[in-house]
This record gives C-alpha cells, sequence and structure tokens, in this order.
C-alpha cells in the first residue's frame, strides 16, 4: 500500500528502484499486487456488507449477505488479476509491434505497479455514496500518469518508440480495466437479475 502512495507521490524514484530490484513476476505478485487487491476486497466487503450500495431499478441502498459478499469479492480479485494479466501480455506484443524484445516479467511489472493507483483507490469503494466509477475514473488517471514514468525505466524501448508503445499501453488498460469496472458496476447495481437468482439459489442468506 505505501508503495502505491510513492508510485503517486514519488513516482520516479519509486520506479527506479523498481527497476533496480529486477523482481521476477512471481515476486511482485505474491509480495506486492495479491496484498493490494485483497487490501480492497477486505474494504469493499466491509462496506457491501454493512453500509450496502444503491441496487435495483429504484436505486435503493441494499446490502448484500456474507456469502454474497464473500463470493463477489472472490470474483472481483480474479478479474482483477485477469486484468494484470491480460494487460501485461497485451503490453508485451506491443513491444514487440514496436521492435523491442521484452519478457513477461518486465511487461508484469509495468501494469501490476502502473495499475496500484487504480487498486488503492477502490478503498473508496466501501463507502455507498461513492459510485464505482469515481474511483475508476481518478485511479486510471493516476495510474496513466504513473506509467509515463514506469514503462519506459522498466522496458526499456528504443527511445523513438518510447512514447508510442506508452500511449497504446494506456489505451489497453483503460479498455480493459474499464470493461471490468463496468461489468462489476452493473452486478451492484442489480443488472444481473438472471445471475442474483442463481446465486441467491445455491447461498444461504
Amino acid at each position: 500500500m505505501i508503495k502505491a502512495l510513492l508510485l503517486i507521490f514519488k513516482s520516479v524514484p519509486t520506479w527506479d528502484r523498481i527497476a533496480i530490484a529486477q523482481r521476477n513476476w512471481v515476486f511482485v505478485l505474491t509480495r506486492y499486487l495479491l496484498p493490494l487487491l485483497l487490501l480492497g476486497c477486505a474494504a469493499e466487503g466491509c462496506g457491501l456488507a454493512h453500509w450496502g450500495k444503491p441496487r435495483g431499478k429504484m436505486a435503493h441502498v441494499a446490502t448484500l449477505s456474507i456469502p454474497q459478499t464473500i463470493l463477489f469479492e472472490i470474483a472481483q480479485l480474479i478479474v482483477s488479476l485477469v486484468v494484470v494479466w491480460l494487460g501485461a501480455r497485451l503490453i508485451r506484443a506491443l513491444g514487440e509491434t514496436f521492435h523491442g524484445r521484452h519478457s513477461f516479467t518486465q511487461a508484469f511489472t509495468v501494469a501490476a505497479y502502473g495499475l496500484s493507483p487504480l487498486f488503492f483507490l477502490r478503498l473508496l469503494d466501501a463507502f455507498p455514496s461513492v459510485s464505482p466509477w469515481v474511483p475508476w475514473g481518478i485511479g486510471i488517471v493516476l495510474s496513466a500518469a504513473t506509467l509515463y514514468h514506469g514503462l519506459p525505466r522498466v522496458m526499456l524501448p528504443d527511445p523513438p518508440h518510447t512514447f508510442g508503445l506508452y500511449l497504446m499501453s494506456v489505451v489497453l488498460l483503460v479498455m480493459i480495466s474499464g470493461l471490468a469496472c463496468f461489468l462489476t458496476t452493473w452486478y451492484l447495481e442489480g443488472r444481473f437479475t438472471r445471475l442474483d437468482a442463481v446465486i441467491s439459489r445455491f447461498l444461504p442468506s
């Protein structure tokens, strides 16, 4: 969590330390990304169980049961990991189109640390009055700013291709994370009525 804040407020020296450390993707996943995601899921889960979110056509605030909350946060965690993994794969593929040779670890490091402002701001999802689009909007802007300093330091692209690789990477991450936010927001708003019915049938209230 501290490193996520440092990436927002002291981006350049923090990225320099990340680039020098050269941790493999398993280390980044287990020692940084998973704890950050679990913190966000725990905060959001507490909010959903105790305060709820506006749901249904009348947008009345309703809480989720504990089993529903746990299942939703597990799904949220999986979706977040998929966003990072897919983002890393696409960033690596983009690097190859710009005539670069990059490892999956480099691309995963960029995606995981670059999206950390977005994941950190999910703490705001604990509050019922905050739409999920607000943390996503602020978070993705901060992530784009963070990636501007981080991508060149970690992936070391050729200078003529640096901005193009950065711009395309940001566009793809915006699209992927935006789609994930859209799906989770629609579920919280009660738009997936059939899915709610299936979940309610198999889970205790």
